[in-house]
């Protein structure tokens, strides 16, 4: 994991797409320096993570992000790229955040799958618990991720490493017994993630023998017949979540609703033979589409090209969904401004 060559290799692939940034051009100016020195920290014993840069970003809600140092995301990389092989066979099928061949399109796409298997094809009832974790990734308790990681993980080298990388943040949940939070905007953060919440993953499967659940990241529904099963089994969820990971759900974003009602999920509403997109991604979207123009100003010849691969994903996106009046909407604001900046020529 820490040779030179996997230090290299983890900068090549961190560097894609960033070569612009004084940051990551100052790291490839020593390059060899760098790369050295990090490995001696690191086969020594002697590496510290350093310090993060946070700010704030809307996505769409205001999330607080926490950025390492070039140096420090590196050796997020080459732990990424040996730890996941590791992790990634544990894992149930349906969990969807951060995953090669996953991602939310997938996690609506199963829910929609598992809905209409419940209610035998929309001709009985069907409900849905939908789950939110309060605070999920600063509520995660580092202790209990670093006894699940020493689970699987034999050398101490290496949880050495990880643990430098685990205690190198704080959130505001921790206190003088606790020290809880992982950053968002790390590599490694996601696959924390997905390693600390496996454990509730495997106890819902197993311990409880749900057979329709699916999760992303902190967001997971179960769909039941039975409504009362499904209130039954939320006090197990509660109760595992506090006792085991430290964790507690969102007391305005827990709900059983049945199928008719819509399950709003992964910014998409599944309903009876039925994809839609949220009401409120719709607006967003149009939004940023009409500001989008406004500030390139296609017309007067701004930057189309732009323009055109936003409209090329908001399409995809919408694909996914029983949204044609909504396609039509998008297509419709791009074809007139192009046909005003065609006339202007």
């Amino acid at each position: 994991m820490i040779t030179k060559e996997s230090l290299l290799l983890a900068w090549q692939k961190f560097r894609k797409g960033k070569t612009k940034r004084k940051d990551v051009a100052e790291f490839e100016r020593n390059l060899d320096q760098n790369i050295n020195s990090l490995h001696k920290e690191l086969s020594q014993g002697l590496y510290q993570h350093g310090p993060y840069y946070s700010f704030y970003i809307s996505d769409p809600k205001l999330r607080h992000i926490h950025k390492a140092t070039v140096r420090d995301r590196v050796v997020h990389h080459t732990v990424f790229k040996i730890l996941n092989p590791i992790f990634e066979p544990t894992f149930i099928f349906d969990s969807y955040s951060c995953r090669i061949g996953k991602g939310t399109h997938k996690g609506v796409k199963a829910l929609v799958n598992m809905a209409r298997k419940v209610s035998k094809n929309y001709t009985c009832q069907c409900f849905v618990l939908k789950c939110d974790i309060r605070k999920f990734f600063d509520s995660i308790d580092q202790d209990i991720l670093l006894n699940i990681l020493n689970k699987r993980i034999a050398d101490p080298n290496v949880i050495q490493i990880l643990k430098a990388i685990i205690t190198s943040f704080s959130s505001n949940q921790s206190n003088l017994f606790e020290r809880k939070g992982i950053p968002i905007g790390n590599l490694i953060s996601q696959l924390f993630a997905n390693i600390y919440m496996n454990e509730f993953d495997q106890f819902i499967k197993h311990d409880c023998s749900v057979k329709y659940y699916a999760r992303y990241t902190d967001d997971f529904v179960v769909v039941s017949d039975n409504r009362d099963e499904l209130v039954a089994l939320l006090a197990r969820v509660k109760q595992f979540l506090t006792k085991n990971l430290h964790l507690e759900l969102h007391p305005d974003k827990v709900s059983i609703s049945g199928l008719n009602n819509g399950i709003d999920f992964l910014g998409f509403v599944v309903r009876p033979y039925c994809l839609l997109l949220r009401t409120k991604t719709k607006r967003r979207m149009l939004k940023k589409l009409d500001k989008l123009i406004k500030e390139n100003d296609v017309s007067g010849g701004g930057d189309q090209l732009h323009i055109t691969q936003v409209v090329s994903s908001y399409l995809g996106h919408i694909s996914h969904a029983n949204s044609f009046i909504l396609s039509k909407q998008v297509r419709d604001k791009v074809a007139k401004v192009a046909k005003v900046s065609l006339l202007k020529k």
